[in-house]
């Protein structure tokens, strides 16, 4: 039988084929539909059917997304970092050189000079007025990088490349993202003390708790005179208040950010862009095709890759028949589990366990067919969030 895919947002064809007609049905309307695709559309919980087994965000960011209620469901919520990477690295380089030279505002300049037919006059009044809008280069500029996750690193190596100097700052630093980092990039102890001594700020932060106003005045205090900084993250990372304050007191020179709010629109100090950092064919199709191949995964093997709730678990598909169990992070309900299949004499063959704060989440395969009876037992052992049978296993 098909699964059946809701789409609530439009989906780039790229990445909807890399699930087979034959097996998926993918539609804007399901009553019970197996799994949701989706990019910006606000996601509220009522809306999500109780036949819904994941859920694939094409972008990185999920604060469109109940994770919390879908975590205490069982349901994975997968995203795609490092798919839009690329584009949002491209901005941002762009805002850097919007930062450092007058290009907007000689634009602006040039467009009040229609009414002016002779090219003679016009080249004359140019060469008087251009220097209004002169600049500096980026290159021999410190930037602070806030965040070096897959972004931030792309923009550290790209600014290293503009000749300039890179500090950044993160605390929450993988190996793996340490890995792919320069060994140019100096590292900065403090977020103050980056702010203390780079000419531009680039932030790249996902919203959480820990980061929600993190830009406050005392950080912001902490700048040195004339610093650009640039915000292609999320809004509300930086306390609104706060930057208006240092804008007003020429303690920032200029922001520069991907997220337009009433405060802000119509300032000389200020650029704003209509939230277009992954708007590229590109970045649309690759998170399309990672969010698409995460949740084809999951509905066909249980493998989980990339999920912001579930931990990441990817088990070798051989033979015998996959079991899928969810539970709460608390001891003896895998032993439980393991317990009743041995009392029906069921063998595994296989198997792996990982957790992730609240939630521990099982691949057990086994030899033969398990009865829905089975399952059931299962499903009723107090901490057990789901069961799901994965396959044709007769």
């Amino acid at each position: 039988m098909a699964k059946q895919v809701l789409t609530l947002n439009q989906i780039s064809l790229k990445g909807l084929e890399r699930l087979p007609r034959d097996s998926y049905e993918i539609a804007s309307e399901f009553s019970h539909p197996d799994a949701i695709l989706l990019r910006s559309h606000k996601l509220q919980a009522q809306d999500i059917a109780d036949s819904v087994l994941a859920i694939g965000r094409a972008g990185a960011g999920v604060n469109n997304i109940p994770v919390a209620e879908c975590s205490q469901r069982g349901i994975p919520v997968f995203n795609s970092p490092g798919a839009n990477a690329n584009a949002v690295k491209e901005l941002v380089a762009a805002g850097l050189l919007l930062g450092s030279r007058g290009i907007v505002e000689g634009i602006q300049y040039v467009d009040t000079l229609s009414a002016m037919a002779d090219k003679t006059e016009m080249n004359k009044t140019l060469e008087v007025q251009k220097k209004q809008f002169k600049g500096s280069e980026l290159e021999g500029k410190t930037l602070g990088v806030v965040g070096l996750g897959a972004i931030g690193s792309m923009v550290a190596e790209m600014a290293l490349t503009m000749g300039m100097d890179v500090v950044g700052y993160d605390p929450a630093l993988s190996v793996e993202a340490a890995w792919r980092l320069s060994s140019q990039v100096r590292k900065a102890d403090t977020l103050s003390a980056l702010f203390g001594r780079c000419d531009f700020i680039t932030l790249h932060l996902p919203v959480l708790d820990s980061t929600r106003g993190l830009i406050n005045a005392e950080l912001l205090s902490s700048t040195r005179e004339g610093t650009c900084l640039l915000n292609f993250a999320r809004q509300e990372i930086v306390d609104e208040e706060a930057l208006v304050q240092a804008l007003d007191g020429d303690k920032l020179r200029k922001y520069i950010a991907d997220f337009p709010s009433p405060a802000l629109i119509g300032r000389d100090n200020v650029i704003l862009m209509p939230h277009i950092g992954a708007s590229t064919d590109e970045a649309e199709d690759n998170c399309a095709i990672m969010a698409a191949n995460q949740l084809k995964d999951f509905l066909e093997n249980g493998n989980i890759r990339n999920s912001v709730n579930f931990p990441n678990l990817s088990l070798e598909r051989v033979s015998g028949c996959r079991l899928s169990v969810t539970n709460e992070n608390v001891p003896k309900i895998l032993g439980s589990v393991l317990s009743i299949l041995a009392d029906e004499n069921i063998n595994v063959i296989d198997m792996l366990n990982k957790s992730r704060n609240d939630i521990a989440y099982n691949l057990i395969d086994v030899v033969g067919h398990t009865s829905d009876e089975v399952l059931d037992k299962m499903r009723a052992l107090e901490g057990v969030v789901n069961v799901r049978m994965i396959g044709d296993c007769a």
